[in-house]
């Protein structure tokens, strides 16, 4: 979760393909070294925010996806802090239909994992 150092404000992406806002993410690949570098470069490719700093981990989900041969399939996902201005400009990757900066208290429509997801970043703060 991307948020602003003062905890006022997140980055969301509206996903071109679930079609919902979301928290930047994605999937591990080769050439990353850890967990906190896959989630530093799926954030900077997702947002195009030239300065993000990764924390700690906010939070740990195993949920249902449809995708894959196989059904049910799970995703775990781990889920990290990660602060940046708000002030840096967001650019739309080829994974989104938009992105944005968000008051906390004016979040577009989210589900509840993503508000548990802003909530848990303030607390981190």
């Amino acid at each position: 979760m991307i948020i602003s150092p003062d905890g006022g404000q997140v980055l969301l992406t509206l996903h071109r393909k679930i079609g919902r806002w979301l928290q930047t993410g994605g999937h591990i690949e080769p050439g990353d070294h850890d967990l906190p570098a896959a989630a530093l470069r799926e954030a900077t490719e997702e947002s195009g925010l030239p300065v993000i700093e990764i924390g700690d981990i906010l939070l740990l989900s195993r949920h249902a996806v449809a995708c894959g041969p196989v059904r049910p399939t799970f995703h775990l996902d781990v889920q990290f802090l990660a602060v940046a201005d708000a002030g840096q400009r967001a650019v739309v990757s080829a994974e989104s239909e938009q992105v944005g900066w968000f008051a906390v208290d004016r979040l577009p429509d989210v589900d509840d994992s993503v508000r548990r997801l802003v909530e848990a970043a303030r607390a981190a703060l």
